[in-house]
């Protein structure tokens, strides 16, 4: 356990055999990996990281689906991976779900432990899916900060953008822990962190347990709150461009918001000026 009373575990022999070998076979197109880390934050968040094949390419945003040897017929669900395209391990970030069909057994897992992940990732929250602009807004709401995650440690995002904003409302305080320590660390990245110096925004809110900044960020935006704290001009089709995770309700809602500003709605086909990850909802 940290100082901060998040518990970390990490496998510390590279070579270490898995605790619990799969008794059952791997489907054909599946990836078996290693856990090589497991940092729970809440009672409801963690996340992990697990090898990366040599074979697997990605683009930053993209999800893939993942799950556990512990069946005949595994369960698979989507997962964005939350680690940049360049990184030497796979990271997710997950919620913990008590009944879950997958995650009741894979916020249990430890390092040593395997995962499954199909060998094809993808997605629509990538820059392809983009035309060009000034600032690129974030939108999150929960564990739908995850591909943001990605996005903000790959240089491409700061060739492509003067000013990135990523924004995460969540029910409490700490389910913010994730995300912040992410961004407060990443001047310090050999890669990226003179890019995003001055030029990364993080903006978080709570809409429960009492915060600097309480509310929806559809209603802060709306309402002019946000800009006034922020100091961004409100957004125009102009030079802004945007990126939604979240909940269902989070997603119609930012969706109608961003529409209502003038941007309009693309796709890997057919590039515009926001862009919906839908796999998660429904």
């Amino acid at each position: 356990m940290t100082d901060s009373g998040i518990i970390d575990h990490r496998l510390t022999e590279p070579d270490a055999a898995p605790s619990d070998p799969p008794a059952f076979p791997i489907p054909d197109n599946v990836f078996a990996e290693k856990v090589v880390l497991v940092e729970h934050f809440t009672d409801r968040l963690f996340r992990f990281r697990i090898t990366r094949p040599a074979s697997f390419r990605f683009r930053s945003g993209e999800f893939v689906l993942i799950g556990l040897p512990n069946a005949e017929r595994p369960v698979f669900r989507a997962y964005s991976v939350a680690s940049p395209a360049w990184d030497e391990e796979i990271e997710f970030y997950s919620i913990k779900v008590p009944d879950g069909p997958l995650t009741e057994h894979l916020q249990k897992i430890k390092p040593g432990d395997r995962v499954l992940m199909r060998k094809k990732p993808t997605g629509t929250l990538v820059h392809d899916a983009l035309v060009p602009g000034k600032r690129l807004y974030l939108l999150s709401t929960g564990t739908g900060v995850a591909p943001f995650a990605s996005l903000i440690r790959d240089p491409e995002t700061y060739e492509k953008f003067e000013e990135v904003i990523l924004v995460q409302t969540c029910r409490e305080v700490g389910e913010l822990t994730y995300i912040t320590r992410l961004v407060t660390d990443l001047v310090n990245d050999l890669l990226v962190g003179e890019m995003v110096e001055g030029r990364l925004k993080l903006f978080t809110t709570t809409t429960r347990e009492p915060f600097e900044r309480m509310g929806r960020i559809t209603d802060l935006m709306i309402g002019g709150t946000f800009f006034e704290q922020t100091g961004l001009p409100h957004i125009s089709p102009a030079e802004d461009r945007a990126m939604i995770c979240g909940s269902m309700a989070m997603l119609k809602d930012t969706k109608a918001m961003l529409e209502g500003f003038g941007l309009i709605e693309g796709a890997n086909n057919a590039p515009a000026t926001f862009v919906i990850e839908r796999a998660f909802v429904g």
